[in-house]
């Protein structure tokens, strides 16, 4: 196999669906690369002290679309040995223990696929315009990420 015939490609996807980690793995792997990242973000069952029944994930689809695909392309510019990235993200009900978003990123050594994810999940909830709703037995709350540059802008 000739390097052309793997170009880098980006994998994004916004989806009601259950998400799968093997699908989502799958998509990165390369015979160029020695390293898969991945990270998964899943529901848990408590918040502060509450009880989570599930959460629940709206989004602008096409502006979400296009500030995972900047992610990407900051993330080849930051790490230019990255072959291929995939952003998985859950919208609508999430029932708890199942995944939100997984991320993956391959690369042909370690440090660099580590330290993308991790870019690509800390910038993805600080820019990306998607909102999530915690559903408690008895209440619901709008949670905004900490991390998010609007949440903040206004403090």
């Amino acid at each position: 196999m000739e390097e052309n015939e793997d170009v880098p490609k980006d994998f994004i996807k916004l989806k009601s669906e259950k998400l799968s980690v093997d699908e989502v793995s799958e998509l990165v792997v390369s015979p160029y690369c020695g390293a898969v990242s991945l990270f998964i973000g899943t529901t848990r069952n408590n918040f502060e002290g509450k009880k989570v029944i599930h959460l629940e994930y709206e989004a602008y689809t096409s502006m979400a679309e296009t500030e995972i695909k900047t992610i990407c392309r900051d993330v080849r510019q930051k790490w230019p040995s990255v072959k291929h990235i995939a952003v998985h993200h859950r919208l609508g009900v999430v029932p708890i223990t199942e995944a939100s978003v997984i991320i993956a990123v391959s690369s042909p050594h370690r440090a660099e696929s580590l330290e993308a994810v991790m870019y690509c999940i800390n910038t993805l909830k600080a820019s990306v315009p998607i909102w999530k709703k915690e559903i408690y037995e008895d209440e619901y709350s709008w949670k905004e990420n900490k991390e998010c540059f609007w949440a903040n802008s206004e403090k």
